[in-house]
């Protein structure tokens, strides 16, 4: 019966990998379609030995929040992408990730060579031990156009999610020199977004886009430039260039070195545990804007975002965070701040409830807007002892597998 059940569970996956050319999440088996042909004995044998041996091993790794995952540092082989067919083997980024097994169980290095990348990538849940390597941030740029409210194939809204520009569902992704962005020129213009919150107005600069700004009240307008929802991911010398929802740092254990992330709402959000060390977070918010939105929900969650040796620059008034989640974690450590930062600090999404249960604080920061004096009360100037478990790589469980 199991036999019978992985190689079922791995026909349905083939199909809705490879069920049409646009690889989206929205892809899926469609009504109507035809049964695939049958699978014979052999074949179905070695897919499922294949399928096992994924199980054992990534069970074997114990990637949770608490278990042990050593990391495959030295690549098996290399792939090289360039947009001249002649001098790389593939001319786009999907095409490279695609050209992996299903199931992937090496480390891969694809070096993607300087040039502007126009596409959308989607990096599948199994295709682990993946590491993008541009020529540099400057030199190679992967972007795309979606926002949340561009039509699916099904007509409807994709919604932010599924907006992102480069997706990441794989465990073990490592992104080196390279840029990720939301190019608003690419597709539907992206310059205001308007959320109901009875304090804020949050206004959206357009990304090298110079077309009228829309009236308040105008949804839709999230455009995420990455979206990392793997676990043990690791980022270093890249950049994340959008405006509302930059960044989706969605779920699972992620560190990010020396990183250049720009937006203006909420534009670090999601629910992972993240180490952010060395990075500039630069604010584009033409009155009001909101740097992170971590969305914890629970104190059971071990998640949270710590931002270490950072520096905060930029233009309009800028909260450091938003509770998106009742239990919305977020520290600042060893971080300069310019004067864009608001005395107060920190927002509470219109309900008090939730001063009662984030865990908001500083940690010998420094700059115009470092100054504890004006915070809300419900926030904190963390002591020697109280920061200590968020300014290191034990934050992230980073010992067990960051190996750059």
């Amino acid at each position: 019966m199991f036999r019978f059940q992985s190689v079922a569970f791995i026909i349905i996956l083939l199909v809705l990998v490879d069920s049409g050319q646009v690889h989206c999440h929205t892809k899926g088996l469609r009504p109507g379609r035809r049964a695939p042909p049958p699978v014979n004995s052999t074949s179905a044998g070695m897919v499922e030995q294949q399928f096992m041996r994924w199980v054992r091993l990534v069970g074997g790794l114990r990637h949770s929040v608490f278990g042990r995952a050593l990391n495959k540092a030295f690549p098996s082989y290399t792939l090289t992408v360039d947009k001249n067919p002649s001098v790389g083997d593939f001319t786009t980024i999907q095409e490279a990730v695609d050209s992996l097994p299903l199931i992937n169980l090496v480390r891969v290095v694809i070096k993607v060579n300087a040039g502007t990348y126009t596409e959308k990538v989607n990096v599948s849940p199994m295709r682990a031990f993946i590491t993008i390597q541009g020529a540099g941030a400057d030199k190679t740029v992967v972007q795309w156009g979606d926002t949340a409210e561009t039509l699916g194939p099904k007509k409807q809204p994709i919604g932010t999610f599924n907006s992102a520009t480069f997706a990441v569902n794989a465990p073990y992704f490592i992104a080196r020199n390279i840029t990720f962005k939301v190019c608003v020129s690419c597709s539907i213009r992206m310059e205001f977004v308007w959320r109901p919150d009875p304090v804020l107005l949050l206004a959206l600069l357009g990304f090298q886009n110079t077309t009228p700004v829309p009236p308040p009240g105008a949804m839709g307008k999230q455009a995420v430039s990455l979206r990392i929802s793997g676990d043990t991911a690791a980022f270093v010398g890249c950049k994340f260039l959008g405006a509302q929802d930059t960044l989706y740092d969605h779920v699972g254990r992620h560190y990010y070195k020396d990183c250049y992330i720009e937006g203006s709402v909420d534009f670090i959000f999601g629910n992972a545990l993240s180490l952010y060390e060395g990075c500039h977070v630069h604010a584009i918010a033409q009155n009001y804007g909101a740097l992170t939105a971590q969305n914890r929900m629970s104190l059971l969650e071990d998640t949270g975002f710590s931002f270490v040796n950072c520096k905060v620059t930029g233009s309009g008034a800028l909260y450091l965070g938003r509770a998106w989640g009742t239990f919305s974690r977020v520290i600042f450590a060893y971080t300069y701040m310019d004067d864009i930062i608001l005395p107060r600090g920190w927002y509470n999404w219109g309900d008090p409830n939730r001063e009662m249960t984030v865990f908001y604080g500083q940690y010998k920061c420094t700059g115009p807007g470092a100054s504890y004096a004006g915070r809300v009360s419900w926030s904190r100037e963390l002591t020697d002892e109280e920061a200590k478990p968020f300014i290191s790589m034990s934050f992230i469980d980073g010992s067990e597998w960051i190996k750059l």
